[in-house]
């Protein structure tokens, strides 16, 4: 019988909201630029471009409540965002089959190493080094969608040390959760345990040590994360 040459890494899991059991993570996908006034503000224009996705890690999804301050930047942004996790995958999935591969929704935040990002994109290289790093994705529980339906509108805020830095509601989303599931399944096999960042609102800033960020979603609950 075939063994490893090391030990295999543990599964990376979130957990389920009214359930000790674990939702085991496979892919991260993560939409760039999917309200419009984040994307005007990122000098591009929304109505011209076409959805475009970059991936973190899955262990990059942290519950952990803490963010530690990344090294080798001082400009890291908050990014709020709704995430999707996924039951069922498949190729080719049509818009009115989408959400039946949806297993729930979740709180998340897409950190970025904004001046690292910076350079990448000015160099015409991936930006991993912005996106990808450690616990660059604080997140909530899942909301199974047989408990609290398919989230088509509701406010998303996001608040540092009190402020409100990002408001929208996710029916501002260019792109619809149907319409992202369908397009990735174009170029990817989509399949259960996958993770969809939806994109995030107008207003993303710079954050500190010390910083105390707090993220809701309507009928998704508040997500509290503190900047170490």
């Amino acid at each position: 019988m075939a063994s490893f040459v090391i030990d295999p890494p543990e599964t990376v899991s979130l957990p389920v909201v009214g359930t000790d059991a674990l939702f085991p993570v496979r892919r991260v996908y993560c939409i760039g630029r999917n309200y419009a006034a984040h994307a005007i503000e990122m000098g591009h224009d929304p109505n011209r471009e076409p959805p475009f996705f970059f991936q973190k890690n899955p262990n990059n999804l942290d519950p952990s409540g803490e963010f530690p301050y990344p090294p080798h930047s001082s400009d890291v942004h908050h990014e709020a965002e709704m995430y999707v996790a996924l039951e069922s995958g498949g190729t080719n999935i049509s818009v009115d089959q989408a959400l039946d591969h949806v297993f729930g929704y979740g709180l998340s935040l897409d950190m970025t190493r904004r001046d690292l990002q910076g350079q990448m994109k000015k160099m015409g290289r991936p930006w991993e080094i912005g996106k990808a790093f450690e616990r660059s994705a604080p997140c909530g529980p899942i909301h199974r969608a047989s408990e609290v339906g398919h989230l088509e509108t509701g406010a998303i805020a996001l608040t540092v040390n009190g402020e409100v830095r990002q408001e929208g509601n996710l029916n501002q989303m260019i792109w619809k959760v149907p319409e992202m599931i369908a397009y990735l399944s174009e170029y990817f096999e989509l399949a259960a345990g996958d993770v969809i960042l939806s994109g995030t609102p107008s207003g993303v800033g710079p954050v500190n040590r010390g910083d105390v960020m707090v993220l809701t979603i309507e009928d998704l609950g508040k997500l509290t994360v503190n900047v170490t």
